[in-house]
C-alpha cells in the first residue's frame, strides 16, 4: 500500500514535486472522471439539460482555460492538461457510441415516467420527480393536463422530457 501512495504522490505531483506537463495531463484524467462521477450522482436536476458528460467537460476546460490566462506559470501545463481533456472526452464519446453500457454510464439512462397513463413511481422517486413537477412539465411539453391522454413520457438522459400522446380516438 505503501508503494501505491509513493507512486501516486510522485505521479500526481502531490509532495512538491514540479507540475510539469505529464503531472498535469495525469491530474486532469483523474478529475476529469472524478467530475463525471460527481454529476452523475447529483443527477438530471443537478445539470438541467446538459449531459453530465458534457458539463463537466465545459466546467473544466473553462477552468483550466482561465488559469491559464490568468497566472504567470505553468502555462503550457494548463493548456496540455486542457488538451488531454479534450482528447479523454472524445475518446469517452467513441467508446459511449460504440458500447451502450458505457454511454449510460457516463451519460445516465432514460426514465420512463409515465406509461399509459399511469405514473411509475419508483422511476419518478429515482428520478427525484414529484407529481406536481411532472404536471407542470407535461403541460410545457405537450400542453396537455390529463395523464390519461399520454401513452408515455420520458426524462431523457440529456434532462429534456418527451412526451408521446395518445392518437386521437
Amino acid at each position: 500500500m505503501e508503494t501505491v501512495w509513493w507512486w501516486s504522490s510522485w505521479g500526481f505531483g502531490l509532495e512538491g514535486q514540479d507540475l510539469n506537463v505529464w503531472r498535469m495531463a495525469l491530474r486532469a484524467c483523474l478529475v476529469y472522471v472524478v467530475g463525471i462521477i460527481l454529476v452523475r450522482l447529483g443527477g438530471k436536476r443537478f445539470v438541467g439539460k446538459f449531459s453530465a458528460f458534457d458539463i463537466i467537460m465545459a466546467i473544466m476546460i473553462g477552468s483550466i482555460l482561465s488559469r491559464s490566462i490568468v497566472t504567470d506559470d505553468h502555462f503550457f501545463s494548463h493548456l496540455s492538461a486542457a488538451f488531454v481533456l479534450t482528447l479523454l472526452h472524445y475518446i469517452f464519446a467513441r467508446v459511449a457510441f460504440r458500447f451502450d453500457w458505457f454511454g449510460t454510464l457516463v451519460k445516465g439512462k432514460t426514465h420512463v415516467l409515465v406509461r399509459d397513463g399511469q405514473i411509475q413511481w419508483p422511476a419518478m422517486k429515482q428520478a427525484y420527480i414529484s407529481e406536481s413537477d411532472l404536471m407542470s412539465v407535461l403541460r410545457e411539453a405537450s400542453g396537455e393536463e390529463d395523464l390519461g391522454q399520454v401513452r408515455r413520457l420520458c426524462l431523457e438522459r440529456s434532462g429534456n422530457v418527451s412526451v408521446v400522446l395518445r392518437a386521437g380516438d
